[in-house]
C-alpha cells in the first residue's frame, strides 16, 4: 500500500516580487511557460508573489506556479473584477479595492522589486508609473523588464529617442535593467538598486 506523500510546505516569503503582466487567455502558448518558470524559479529564490489577482492569462499562470511549488501568493484586485469572478481564489491574501489606482498603489507599497512581462496597455501603464516613480526618487527598488523574444525591443527603442532628443537624461538608463531570460531577471533583482546619481530635471534659467 502506498503511503501518500505530505503536501509540500509553503515557503515562508520575506520579499515580495511584484510581477506586471497579461490576463489575455488567447496568447502564443510560450508566454505562458515562461511565465509558470518565473513562478517557479522566484519560489526557489526565496520570492513571495503580489500581483494584480487574476486567474487567467499569464497572470493566472505565474500565480499557479508559485503556489503549486509552495510559495506565497497575494492578489490585488478590484471588486468590479472579483464580480466577475475573475480572481484567483487559492491565493494565500485577496485584497479587494474600489479603483485600479489602489491596487496600483497597494501593489507597489508590498513590492520589494518589479518585474514587468509581456502584456498589453495594463502592463505598460503600470511598470511606467513605477519608473516615473523611481526618477522621481520616490520608489527604490529594482525594476527589471523581461524583454521575452524582443517583445520590448520597440519600448526601448523609444526609450532611447527620448534620451537622444532630451527628454531624460542618461543615468534613466540605470533605474531599470532588461532581462532576456528568466535566469536573467533574478540575476539584476539580486543585483539590487544604487542610489539615484542625478535629480530628474535638467538645469534651468
Amino acid at each position: 500500500m502506498n503511503t501518500p506523500l505530505p503536501a509540500k510546505p509553503a515557503v515562508s516569503s520575506s520579499r515580495f516580487l511584484c510581477v506586471y503582466c497579461a490576463s489575455s487567455d488567447r496568447l502564443d502558448p510560450k508566454y505562458y511557460a515562461a511565465a509558470a518558470e518565473l513562478g517557479r524559479e522566484m519560489v526557489l529564490r526565496g520570492w513571495g508573489l503580489v500581483y494584480g489577482g487574476g486567474k487567467t492569462g499569464v497572470m493566472g499562470a505565474v500565480a499557479r506556479a508559485v503556489k503549486q511549488s509552495g510559495g506565497k501568493v497575494v492578489g490585488v484586485i478590484p471588486e468590479f473584477m472579483k464580480a466577475r469572478e475573475l480572481a484567483y481564489s487559492d491565493a494565500d491574501e485577496i485584497v479587494t479595492v474600489v479603483t485600479m489606482r489602489e491596487r496600483k498603489l497597494l501593489m507597489e507599497t508590498r513590492a520589494d522589486a518589479f518585474v514587468t512581462l509581456p502584456g498589453g496597455w495594463g502592463t505598460l501603464e503600470e511598470i511606467m508609473e513605477i519608473l516615473t516613480l523611481r526618477q522621481l526618487d520616490v520608489v527604490r527598488k529594482p525594476c527589471v523588464i523581461f524583454n521575452q523574444d524582443g517583445f520590448y525591443d520597440d519600448l526601448l527603442r523609444m526609450f532611447d529617442r527620448m534620451l537622444t532628443e532630451r527628454f531624460y537624461k542618461t543615468s534613466n538608463q540605470d533605474l531599470y535593467r532588461v532581462a532576456g531570460s528568466v535566469p536573467d531577471v533574478f540575476t539584476h533583482l539580486e543585483a539590487g538598486v544604487g542610489p539615484l546619481r542625478e535629480s530628474k530635471w535638467f538645469e534651468t534659467r
